[in-house]
């Protein structure tokens, strides 16, 4: 059925609790910020709408909400890359010493080691940030030739079937982006481009079991989700009942980012953890074959992009092109 533990990504979770509990405390934050800006643009429409009738203030209060919510989200777009950075990449640093079976340096708690791990490799946010974007570009174009594949086979309905599938596959692949920037790190490399290329690459010959078990995980992880947006849909309401004036879609709203930070925080990363095992499984003794990076070449923009920026990379420093592609220890 899958080729994932759940018990052994659940064990990893509790290991690392300490990034657990960070991300809780990053996420929820951003929730309960989102809350926060959206009740203060409700409460100065509300105010505002007190110069005119009902209806009037109605109108304003509902603007003042969306105004919030929409300034509070271009705040947390910028900082996307310093979340990306600090949360996600130092907790996948820590998930793969224990996939590895290494024991945290004494001395040094989790988040200290991660951080330092996720800046030798990445100096600044900027360059995790611009390699991430490459590796979603170039899965999109792996998936879509998934959906190539389907449009010729003589299936009734098949349209109508690649469309649902494309749809699937655009949720079930949002977990692999963080486990190519896991190979980057365990492959101790300082040329971060090439890492990702190679395991681009790698991912790309084992397309087939990797987006199998991406689309177990998007049922399991988004059933949950769901699951907590019915959960939350009661308290939501209750917040927006104590904003002031009336925003009908408020509740929906607030349930919605409460699921979002339940699965930011805890399914996310228990996700990611299931898809390391595989990956790291299945990719053990090959060697990235040079006919899927000539396929992904062919296919991708992005994958020429990061390819470039690797060769950059690598010319730069000499010493480090010399990356092995499946062992990890090599470099140690």
């Amino acid at each position: 059925m899958w080729d994932f533990s759940l018990g052994g990504a659940l064990g990893m979770m509790v290991r690392t609790s300490p990034f657990i509990l960070l991300r809780m405390a990053v996420y929820f934050g951003i929730t309960l910020g989102y809350i926060l800006v959206t009740g203060a643009g409700a409460g100065v429409g509300y105010g505002i709408g007190g110069f005119g009738d009902e209806g009037v203030r109605a109108s304003t209060t509902m603007w003042g909400g969306f105004v919030g919510f929409g300034i509070f989200g271009a705040v947390m777009y910028w900082a996307r890359e310093y979340i990306l950075y600090i949360v996600k990449a130092g907790h996948i640093a820590v998930l793969i010493q224990l996939i590895d079976g290494k024991p945290m340096p004494e001395g040094r708690g989790q988040v200290a080691h991660a951080t330092t791990v996720v800046k030798e490799r990445f100096p600044q946010a900027s360059v995790l940030f611009a390699i991430d974007q490459l590796i979603k570009g170039v899965i999109k174009a792996i998936t879509g030739l998934v959906r190539g594949i389907l449009t010729i086979l003589p299936i009734p309905g098949v349209q109508q079937l690649t469309r649902i599938l494309s749809a699937f596959l655009r949720v079930a692949v949002g977990f692999v982006d963080e486990v190519i920037l896991a190979y980057a790190i365990r492959t101790n490399s300082t040329n971060a481009w090439m890492s990702a290329k190679e395991a681009l690459v790698l991912y790309g010959q084992n397309y087939k079991v990797m987006l199998k078990n991406a689309a177990w995980l998007a049922i399991i992880v988004y059933g949950l989700g769901f699951l907590v947006f019915l959960v939350m849909l009661a308290p939501a309401a209750l917040v927006v009942y104590m904003m002031p004036g009336t925003w009908a879609a408020g509740s929906v709203i607030f349930a919605l980012l409460f699921a979002w930070s339940v699965k930011a925080a805890l399914l996310e990363p228990f996700a990611i953890a299931c898809m390391m095992q595989v990956y790291f499984k299945t990719i053990e003794g090959q060697t990235p074959n040079s006919e899927w990076e000539a396929k992904l070449e062919q296919m991708s923009k992005k994958f020429r992009k990061l390819k470039e920026k690797a060769l950059g990379a690598a010319d730069a420093t000499p010493a480090d092109s010399d990356i092995y592609a499946c062992n990890p220890g090599s470099r140690a």
